[in-house]
């Protein structure tokens, strides 16, 4: 308590002693006992009041036990239960529960995994990826701050996401590996790995790169064919031996017609092999006659060139090339979409040549912008000419309707730098990133689209688009979230469609363990999304004639039908909006593939290698779960913490004080009145 608040309190008992002295002593003749009861419960209350005035301030102090914890982190992939060890998984794991000794000991929390990670609800060994380095990841920062070791029931054989050895390098909890799978070497040849590029062009001939591995001790000759509708298109032969265990095959094939070509790499598998799912792969190329080609003109140079290039890139149908404002010629009219990056004064030739071939654009500005250039050169959007800058967030426009956009939260990226104020249009335009500055959102826009004379554009207010796709790298791992983003944007500003009031989104083919997801966007005769249409999806498998019809559950800004239950083969589908005469039509094909079914054995040396690294040690389920039991329990880096909790508490907060006063105040009153006194 500090000492002004004790010398408040002592100047608080003086002048409730007075107050009370004066009340009852002052001018009374007659002194009874009775008045110094009075006076004293007087006192009290007076003094109470005052101390609520003062309101001091104590320091409470409770004293509790933590107790480490368990992290239980199950495996929930297929792998598990094609290598026979689902049961043995699920005997385990009550035994964990049943256990009263790690009870005591722990507070046991248990997750399953495949790709997410999710609160143990019920294991159905049913996931069709494995990502074991991002369990790994999510948990340690779950429990970043707590005694938290891990016992990791898997069979160590990941799919999906990067590798969980380097995620485990600088993990501070250890890990338990529990190894679920057989631990004998049987002989084997599979595919291990399958490269092909996703589209090809019509009458060229396409790579495809085989990666296959071999198990065993003995010298063997097999063959390694491609086929496509039963016609053999490659073959070669390879020879393995203990020593030569991989070989990497290369065909080119002729790309002949234009449309999805499903294609099978088939390795001859030998009579001894346990798993021969793993001998052949299906993959899908679509032939396409040409590429989307984008411009990209700047007078400057600026990491987000790379950026943007390497990101509209990532999609193989667009090609796009860099030039300096000097080297734009007729040229340009050979480009879908043209990007001007902080134009200046020397675009003046660029702008004509845009406007006399009437191409779509997309304008990025920064701090190298010509504002009175550009206000000057065109009249769809105006800026005044500000030297200072400012740093720029965006918030994503979820009631966006010209495409789909995934939920990103643009809070997480970093600021964008543009010269102060706001953009102001002269069209009618839609924002897709309103701007948030020094954590403030305004309407001013970041991102928007709109139309000039029937032609699509966009305009970003802001240089340093480069950082946002490092940083979906640093939450993702990939740049998938940011490429994903701007390749819609792409799409979108490139493409000379007129806008329809049905549009659907889907893929040409699917691997079958892909998400299997139709989008389809339905917006009413004002352009509006329209949430409370009835819009169906109506599937037909070509190979069997079966015909199913889903409903599409209505989402922020779309509809959505999952899937996942179709079973390998080619469909053809309709999306309606029941009672109105609109629909779309398409064709997709699910190739059989089921990477959890490659496995013969599980991942042992990984699995012993991340208990090495993080101290921990590793287990087979096969083992005595006593063993188990007595390593966790009798390991002493997990004690149980006795901590203490302060916390200031304020006197005003303590309700009881309240009810004294009014009781010191009521028996005053009531004794005052018995007496004869009132």
């Amino acid at each position: 308590m500090q000492t002004i608040t004790i010398v408040y309190i002592a100047i608080a008992v003086v002048i409730s002693a007075f107050i009370a002295i004066f009340h009852y002593y002052y001018k009374t003749k007659k002194r009874t006992k009775k008045l110094v009861l009075f006076s004293f419960l007087r006192f009290l209350s007076v003094f109470a009041l005052f101390l609520l005035i003062i309101n001091p301030k104590f320091k409470q102090r409770s004293y509790y036990t933590e107790k480490p914890v368990l992290t239980v982190a199950i495996d929930n992939s297929s792998s598990v239960q094609a290598l026979g060890y689902n049961q043995k998984v699920k005997n385990f794991v009550q035994q964990l529960q049943n256990s009263k000794e790690l009870q005591e000991k722990f507070d046991i929390d248990t997750y399953i995994f495949d790709k997410e990670v999710q609160k143990h609800d019920s294991i159905t060994f049913l996931g069709t990826q494995t990502n074991i380095g991002k369990a790994l990841k999510d948990i340690r920062n779950l429990y970043k701050n707590a005694i938290a070791p891990t016992l990791l029931i898997t069979d160590g054989n990941q799919t999906y996401g990067n590798d969980y050895q380097y995620i485990t390098s600088d993990s501070k909890q250890p890990i338990f590996p529990v190894i679920v799978g057989d631990t004998i070497t049987y002989v084997d040849l599979k595919i291990s790995q399958l490269n092909a590029n996703k589209y090809a062009y019509l009458k060229n001939k396409f790579p495809v790169e085989i990666i296959v591995n071999y198990t065993g001790n003995q010298p063997i000759t097999t063959n390694v064919s491609l086929t496509a509708n039963g016609k053999r298109l490659a073959n070669k032969q390879v020879h393995f031996s203990a020593t030569n265990t991989s070989e990497v095959i290369n065909f080119n094939i002729s790309a002949s017609q234009i449309g999805v070509q499903t294609f099978q790499a088939i390795v001859q598998p030998l009579e001894e092999e346990k798993n021969k799912q793993n001998n052949s792969r299906y993959f899908a190329v679509e032939v396409i006659d040409q590429k989307v080609k984008i411009a990209i003109v700047s007078d400057i140079i600026h990491p987000d060139l790379g950026a943007l290039k390497k990101s509209i890139e990532s999609n193989e149908l667009r090609q796009v090339d860099i030039l300096k404002t000097s080297e734009v010629s007729d040229q340009l009219n050979d480009y879908q979409l043209i990007i001007l990056y902080q134009p200046t004064s020397s675009f003046r030739s660029v702008y004509e040549r845009i406007q006399r071939f009437e191409k779509n654009i997309f304008t990025i500005t920064g701090t190298k912008t010509d504002w009175n250039f550009l206000n000057q050169i065109q009249s769809n959007f105006k800026k005044r000419k500000i030297s200072e800058t400012e740093e720029v967030q965006g918030q994503l426009h979820t009631n966006y309707t010209n495409f789909l956009i995934d939920t990103i939260d643009f809070s997480e990226y970093p600021p964008l730098e543009n010269t102060f104020g706001n953009v102001e249009f002269n069209v009618a335009h839609e924002i897709i990133l309103s701007q948030v500055i020094s954590g403030v959102s305004t309407e001013g826009s970041l991102l928007s689209t709109y139309t000039d004379n029937g032609k699509k554009a966009a305009i970003l207010s802001g240089e340093n688009i480069w950082k946002w796709r490092a940083q979906s790298f640093l939450s993702q791992g990939d740049f998938e979230e940011f490429d994903t983003f701007l390749g819609k944007l792409i799409q979108y500003v490139a493409s000379n469609k007129k806008r329809e009031r049905l549009t659907v989104n889907y893929e040409s083919f699917y691997y079958g363990n892909q998400a299997i997801q139709l989008t389809a966007q339905y917006f009413n005769p004002s352009y509006e999304f329209d949430e409370n249409a009835n819009v169906t999806a109506i599937i037909k498998n070509t190979d069997t004639e079966l015909i199913t019809t889903y409903p599409m559950l209505p989402g922020t800004g779309f509809y959505t039908v999952d899937l996942n239950s179709l079973p390998p083969g080619a469909y053809t589908f309709t999306i309606r909006v029941e009672g109105k005469n609109i629909s779309k039509s398409g064709k997709f094909e699910i190739l059989a593939f089921d990477i959890e079914q490659q496995f013969l054995n599980a991942d042992t040396k990984r699995l012993q290698a991340i208990a090495e690294k993080t101290e921990g040690k590793a287990f087979y389920i096969d083992s005595n779960f006593e063993s188990i039991r007595t390593a966790l329990i009798t390991d002493q880096r997990f004690k149980s913490i006795e901590k203490s909790n302060e916390k200031v508490v304020s006197l005003i907060d303590w309700k009881y004080l309240l009810a004294f006063i009014a009781l010191l105040l009521a028996l005053e009153w009531f004794l005052r009145k018995y007496y004869g006194l009132i």
